[in-house]
């Protein structure tokens, strides 16, 4: 019994050292990221994060991918879900989740090995790597409800957001949600990106500013993705290593750090084999232009030929440009198919819905192509396998087919007047979307009076101002605001504007008083508010669908209408 509690008192002092390692590299990790301008010249110099995981066995990727990982993956996932969707039909904003699900995996798997220990059932140790199995599936699955485009291109061809406008209100311009359909489009849509990139209300100037700017980014990013492939046709020497930061991927690659060799080593170790993306790419296809037109039967085959024969190509532009500035243009490259799509279907054969269609299709390919490439850089800087990258994200994936619609369809079922202006879930870009597509379709002669001048006003303007902030530098660029953000309060109302004005106060302020305390916590902050708000509208779904109404109603009135409002009281 002695020797059984000393083997167990050095096995958890061993668990323990490993997870200091975990947290302290992680630590590291950050600190690397940061502009060695802002290093003090006296501050001690960062041991090497590799070296402290220099004895530490790396697992092969299939052990990487534990039942545990992906149970945990499958709870979060739900989580992750109720919050994109919930944001998606409110402001239709969406943050960068991976921080917070890699936060949520690390406490939930350490939780339970923890227990495991204490009892004596442990047998596989929790590692890095698998935390980043672990993120990998969860983004995968909850990127869904934000590429499914259930509170955007799907929702509007429904009913309800075409009675929001005025023109194409025929049948072939309608398809109501059904839940059947939805997780069949998903379905043969969302794989193809996955296989794409190994190889290789105020309802016009809103959408001008968002498209200027979409457009402006496009450009930028397409002629970065050139000039770089360019300088990389051209070079000499076409080696094969990964490149990393500003260094070279060819040239003297011993003067790389031993964190960049390790790493270089182990990511090229297990590659993905091109005859099998290919394939994989090849298979999909020829399901999804079997079952899409199916589906829509607006959309005809030839068209998603055209656009899987292009997707590619931009699937890596959109992967390539997120790389380089941690955004992914997939909505863009979605409005480029909803335009060339609906015009050469027209408005005699269903073009609003053919376009709407269409961009689901490019979406969900371009989309996903950024999020695997993120994947890989995650998985290059914590030792992960690029296979079990994979493996994650294509298990994530068919999680998210099935997760996001039912979230979706919990949602449309539970609430009156959803996707209706002034509502609780008001779903704002389904209705921009739609009217992409009228204008697409029917052309500029459907639009008000004065509307086209406007559009090109404030499309121009857009590009200008973007223009502007990359010719001003960083420094000078803060002060001058993002055309994307400036549009949201067109058709979205104040009320965001006013939550991300007391969040951003509320960090200015912590910054003055704790700087190094607010950049440590704040985004631990932000995921716990935007969790917890996204995760009450679960039983608050489940409470509609009751029929529970709450004691006590609070609404802010002007002075006028309050006015109006005491006055009937008092009679």
């Amino acid at each position: 019994m002695a020797t059984q509690r000393n083997n167990y008192r050095d096995h958890q002092e061993k668990s323990q050292e490993y997870d200091d390692k975990i947290l302290y590299a992680a630590e590291n990790e950050e600190e690397e990221k940061k502009d060695t301008d802002e290093v003090k010249e006296d501050q001690i110099e960062i041991e090497s994060v590799e070296k402290i995981f220099e004895g530490v066995e790396v697992p092969s990727w299939q052990n990487q991918l534990t039942m545990r990982a992906f149970v945990a993956s499958l709870i979060l996932a739900v989580l992750f879900t109720f919050i994109v969707t919930k944001l998606n039909l409110t402001t239709g904003i969406i943050p960068s989740l991976n921080v917070s699900a890699g936060l949520l995996g690390f406490f939930f798997v350490k939780t339970w090995t923890k227990f495991l220990e204490k009892s004596g059932l442990l047998k596989q140790p929790f590692t890095r790597q698998e935390n980043t199995v672990i993120q990998t599936c969860v983004v995968a699955s909850s990127g869904i409800a934000f590429s499914g485009g259930f509170s955007s291109y799907l929702f509007a061809m429904s009913e309800t957001v075409a009675k929001q406008s005025s023109q194409a209100n025929t049948p072939a311009d309608i398809k109501n949600p059904s839940l059947a359909w939805m997780i069949g489009f998903i379905f043969v849509v969302s794989f193809l990106g996955l296989f794409s990139v190994v190889p290789l209300r105020k309802v016009f100037i809103a959408i001008a500013m968002i498209l200027g700017d979409g457009v402006y980014n496009f450009f930028k990013v397409l002629g970065r993705t050139l000039y770089a492939l360019s300088l990389q046709f051209f070079k000499k020497d076409s080696g094969t290593v990964l490149p990393v930061g500003n260094k070279p991927s060819s040239e003297d690659s011993l003067s790389l750090s031993y964190d960049d060799q390790r790493r270089i080593q182990l990511f090229l170790k297990d590659q993905i084999p091109a005859w099998f993306a290919i394939a994989g790419y090849l298979t999909v296809a020829v399901i999804s232009l079997i079952v899409v037109p199916l589906i829509f039967r607006q959309l005809k085959w030839y068209y998603i030929v055209v656009i899987y024969v292009i997707a590619p190509v931009l699937a890596f532009c959109n992967a390539y440009g997120c790389g380089l500035t941690d955004w992914s243009l997939a909505s863009t490259y979605g409005k480029l198919a909803i335009f060339t799509i609906g015009t050469w279907a027209g408005s005699a054969h269903g073009g609003v819905i053919a376009g709407l269609a269409a961009c689901g299709v490019m979406m969900n390919i371009v989309s996903t192509a950024s999020d695997l490439m993120q994947d890989f850089k995650t998985g290059y800087l914590t030792l992960a396998s690029p296979s079990a990258m994979f493996v994650s994200q294509f298990i994530g994936t068919a999680m998210g087919c099935v997760i996001s619609p039912c979230v979706f369809w919990l949602f449309y079922k539970a609430f009156d007047n959803f996707g209706v202006p002034g509502s609780q879930y008001p779903a704002p870009f389904a209705l921009v979307y739609r009217n992409m597509s009228i204008l697409g379709v029917e052309g500029f002669s459907a639009l008000p009076k004065h509307c086209l001048t406007l559009c090109y006003v404030f499309f121009f303007g857009a590009i200008v101002i973007n223009a502007i902030r990359d010719l001003v530098g960083k420094k000078k660029a803060r002060f001058i605001p993002l055309p994307m953000a400036m549009a949201i309060p067109f058709y979205l109302g104040g009320y965001f504007a006013i939550d991300m004005c007391v969040g951003s106060l509320i960090l200015f302020v912590w910054r003055k008083v704790n700087k190094a305390q607010a950049d440590a916590f704040g985004s631990a902050v932000a995921s716990g508010l935007i969790c917890g708000d996204g995760i009450w509208s679960l039983p608050s779904s489940v409470l509609a669908l009751a029929g529970v109404q709450p004691p006590i109603c609070m609404k802010f009135l002007t002075s006028k209408t309050n006015a109006k409002v005491d006055a009937f009281l008092s009679s």
